[in-house]
Order: structure tokens, then C-alpha cells, then sequence
């Protein structure tokens, strides 16, 4: 009991964040934000493809694509790590740092890179970018700070920092939340706004299993080693097809 009360405890104020980040509205361009974005590619002719203009254009498909593979590549790379370990391989001790290595990684791209006309890309300002009306782009900035803390908790864990089972709570949570957090994930005014959905509800029920798996591998770790193992190795798998399921990315 003490196990679980201590990952209730730190579980669920992470899923109430992740609720409240996710109630940012959707909303249609008023008058005003009209006229801001109007503004904007006035006084910088780089923003000509803002709003809708830069949704499905070539330049708009090939920066969302290029995010989304590059992403998946760093997925792909940990997961194999993982899966390594779930196999018991003899793989050098800094492997261990492969994974929260790649969510760094992956985390600073999309608070950089995430979205074109965004902080700090952009021309929209800090509080624009994270507090802003636009929903996709919260949502995107988010994602990156997530995976930003899932890095530095994995890092003390595995470099032996913490040793508390409650530890494993972060990553567990994470992946659950953002992948739960993907199937109503925004998509802005894209002309395949449908076909983009139906690929990221894929992601999110691998994501879903991914959580699943890892979570009972980390709870299961004083039962039978065959028990665990399989647990591994399906979150190992399913971290893969993840990836290679980015890396499929298109619009």
C-alpha cells in the first residue's frame, strides 16, 4: 500500500495539470486576432504563410513533417535501447542514459521548432506562444516541456540520484497523459485535418500501451523476472512502433 499511495500522491497532481493544459480552448480567429495576424505579415513579409496560408501549403507539410520524423527517430533510437535491456543484452552502462538523453533531445526541438511562427522561431511573443488562443501551439509547447521533465527524472533515476519507487510515477504518467492527450490534440484549420487525426488516434492507442506496459513493468519489479521481462519487451516494442509510426508521418 505505501508503494501505490505514493504514486496516487504524485500521479495525480500530474494528471490534473495535464487536464487543465488540455481545456485550452479551440477557438475560431475573432476580428481582432484577425487583424493582429494581419499585422504581423505586414510588418514581416517571412509570415506569408501564417494562419491558414502556411496550413497545407509545400513549406507548411515539409516543417510539420520534418518535426514529426525527426522526433520518431529519436523514439526509434531509445526504444531499441530498451529493448535491449528488456533482453538482457550486455549493452555499455551509459546506455541507460539513452532514453532520457533522447526525450531531451526531442523536448528541445519542440519548444524550439515546434511551430513556425512561434516563441522563439517566430514573431509571436513568450506569453503569445504559451498562453495564447492558439491551441495547437500550447498544446505543441507543452509536449516539449513534458518530455523535458521526464528526461531530468529519468536521468537521477537511472544515474541512482532516487531511489524511491515512486520515481518511476513520472514517466508512467507522461506517456498515459500525452498519449490520452493525443486523441483530442488540435490540428488548427489543416485541409487533412482528418487523415491527421486518424494518424495520431493510432498514436495515442500505441501510446496508451506503451504507459500500460512500462507502468507494469516498474510496479511488477518484485515479481517473477519472466513476468517483468514480458512487460519490458512490450514497451520497448511498443516505443518502437511508435516511432516508426512518426517517421511514416505525411499530410
Amino acid at each position: 500500500m505505501n508503494r501505490w499511495s505514493s504514486l496516487l500522491t504524485i500521479s495525480l497532481p500530474l494528471l490534473v495539470w495535464f487536464a487543465g493544459i488540455s481545456d485550452v480552448p479551440a477557438q475560431a480567429s475573432s476580428g481582432h486576432e484577425d487583424a493582429l495576424t494581419e499585422t504581423r505579415v505586414a510588418n514581416d513579409p517571412h509570415q506569408g504563410h501564417a494562419s491558414g496560408r502556411w496550413e497545407g501549403s509545400p513549406e507548411g507539410k515539409a516543417f510539420s513533417e520534418f518535426n514529426h520524423h525527426f522526433a520518431g527517430l529519436c523514439d526509434v533510437v531509445f526504444g531499441l535501447t530498451e529493448l535491449g535491456y528488456a533482453l538482457q543484452y550486455p549493452l555499455p552502462l551509459w546506455t541507460r542514459l539513452v532514453l532520457p538523453g533522447a526525450l531531451g533531445v526531442v523536448g528541445g526541438f519542440v519548444l524550439i521548432w515546434s511551430d513556425h511562427d512561434a516563441w522563439p522561431v517566430g514573431s509571436l511573443s513568450f506569453s503569445e506562444t504559451f498562453f495564447g488562443q492558439d491551441r495547437e501551439i500550447v498544446e505543441h509547447k507543452f509536449y516539449g516541456v513534458m518530455a523535458l521533465l521526464i528526461a531530468l527524472c529519468e536521468t537521477l533515476r537511472r544515474l541512482g540520484r532516487v531511489r524511491h519507487p515512486v520515481w518511476a510515477a513520472p514517466l508512467v504518467m507522461s506517456i498515459l497523459a500525452g498519449a490520452l492527450w493525443l486523441f483530442v490534440h488540435s490540428h488548427g484549420n489543416h485541409p487533412a485535418a482528418a487523415k491527421i487525426q486518424f494518424h495520431h488516434s493510432l498514436l495515442a492507442i500505441v501510446g496508451v500501451g506503451a504507459g500500460l506496459s512500462k507502468g507494469m513493468a516498474s510496479w511488477l519489479s518484485g515479481a517473477l523476472p519472466h513476468t517483468r521481462k514480458r512487460w519490458e519487451v512490450a514497451w520497448a516494442g511498443s516505443v518502437i512502433l511508435f516511432g516508426l509510426l512518426l517517421l511514416v508521418y505525411s499530410q
